[in-house]
């Protein structure tokens, strides 16, 4: 676990807001972040809401560019799983899966082949067959881990999934993340579990107004933090 995979070097990233029709404000989402990842670690990231989290996991799964700084991903396949994760409502959560393979770079057959077990991991019912406009939050959270985890991407980006649906999803969810890392996948997490991040991560960045405050063993990180 000694090979770096990711690596960032003074990432930073602004939004353009509107305040009138005819003024915009730039707001700093990201300013100076820098931090490496090892093949086969599980960084946990933390930080108040609206520090840059998901814009940082979107950043590291090539949806945003940053306006500044550098990032080398070494991997083959990166996977952000999100409940915002780019599904069609009008569509079923079958065809939502597949479409969602082949935007990772998936081949047909591929997705096709690990189509069964991903409907049973979701434990949906008919619904797998029904447009996402009719699901609830934790259903679309049972598809998309489903969908991310089953297709074994090399870097797998979580953006606070292990905390949505009913307790036995938790469960299970958590239960698949262990099995994960212990396949030595690449697993950066983003969650507010406390006790699910001490549990899976080997290390935590802490996050703070756009930089990277502090990072370390988890169990110091996460009282530093919550002490803060």
């Amino acid at each position: 676990m000694n090979e770096t995979i990711i690596s960032l070097k003074n990432i930073a990233l602004s939004y353009r807001k509107k305040k009138s029709f005819f003024r915009h404000e730039y707001y700093e989402a990201l300013k100076d972040i820098s931090f490496d990842v090892r093949r086969g670690e599980t960084v946990g990231i933390i930080g108040r809401n609206g520090v840059g989290k998901s814009t940082l996991l979107k950043i590291l799964s090539g949806i945003y560019m940053p306006d500044k700084g550098t990032i080398e991903n070494r991997s083959k396949k990166t996977s952000l799983l999100t409940l915002q994760a780019g599904f069609d409502l009008n569509l079923c959560g079958r065809d939502n899966a597949i479409l969602s393979g082949m935007l990772l770079g998936y081949s047909k057959e591929h997705i096709y082949s690990k189509m069964d077990k991903i409907e049973e991991y979701c434990e949906l019912g008919s619904f797998f067959y029904e447009p996402l406009k009719t699901y609830s939050n934790g259903m679309k959270a049972r598809l998309g881990f489903a969908t991310a985890t089953h297709l074994t991407p090399e870097v797998l980006l979580v953006d606070e999934v292990l905390g949505v649906g009913d307790e036995k999803f938790r469960k299970k969810a958590t239960e698949t993340m262990e099995s994960m890392i212990r396949s030595d996948h690449t697993v950066i997490l983003v969650s507010h579990a406390g006790g699910v991040m001490t549990k899976l991560c080997d290390r935590i960045i802490w996050i703070e107004n756009g930089v990277v405050k502090d990072q370390g063993d988890p169990a110091s990180i996460l009282k530093a933090y919550h002490n803060s």
